[in-house]
């Protein structure tokens, strides 16, 4: 391996270490307020953000595992964490729905969106950053995990918007049922990748469908 292969390599493994603490300071964050401000797309981008944990420490050994042999098979510990995310997902789903179920009963609306507008536009702006570096990185490996890893963080940004229109239309408009139809956008968005995790840990693909084994 140059030099250079090696430098990409550990930037990618960096960038993975970046994400999973980001998703932790957002996820706590996000959590915190949304409950403090009765908002469930808030606090539901934050019980995602600590999914994408459990993914990323998947993807970090990953990056790892490719660098030492592109060819490797995909270990235990990465089909385990792709599992534990989908099933994570799925929980979060039926938490949103249990949520909005609850929400529209007792006819309840948040006290402010306004930190959901604001996360949600640092989160966008952090995301397309990754996006841009992480596929960057991908070409000039021409690896098509990390490819696929950046690829992935598309998801991120769709609830990232979300959550900014959830909100910024909620503190426009003080339409009481926007926070539900919000809390309904992500759990599209968790259905669809719990189904996609479950399915990559059956065939051995990185998230987004790649094969995790092999350069393309």
């Amino acid at each position: 391996m140059s030099l250079t292969e090696e430098k990409l390599y550990r930037q990618a493994y960096w960038l993975s270490l970046f994400t999973i603490f980001y998703n932790i300071l957002e996820g706590l964050i996000s959590m915190i307020l949304g409950y403090k401000d009765e908002t469930l797309t808030l606090f539901g981008f934050g019980a995602d953000s600590f999914i994408e944990v459990i993914s990323g420490f998947g993807i970090a050994m990953m990056i790892i595992r490719i660098k030492r042999n592109p060819e490797s098979p995909v270990s235990k510990f990465e089909t385990r964490a792709l599992r534990i995310t989908g099933f994570a997902f799925y929980m979060l789903a039926a938490g949103l729905l249990f949520g909005i179920i609850t929400n529209l009963i007792y006819h309840h609306k948040p006290e402010n969106t306004i930190w959901g507008v604001v996360i949600s536009l640092i989160s966008i702006v952090v995301m397309i950053w990754l996006l841009m570096v992480k596929k960057a990185i991908g070409k000039k490996l021409n690896s098509a995990p990390i490819i696929a890893d950046a690829n992935c963080t598309k998801i991120c940004i769709y609830m990232s918007l979300t959550l900014l229109a959830s909100s910024l239309i909620y503190k426009i408009t003080g339409f009481s049922y926007i926070d539900s139809i919000g809390a309904v956008g992500l759990i599209y968005f968790s259905i669809n990748e719990g189904k996609e995790a479950f399915e990559n840990a059956k065939t051995g693909k990185c998230s987004c469908g790649h094969d995790c084994k092999t350069n393309s």
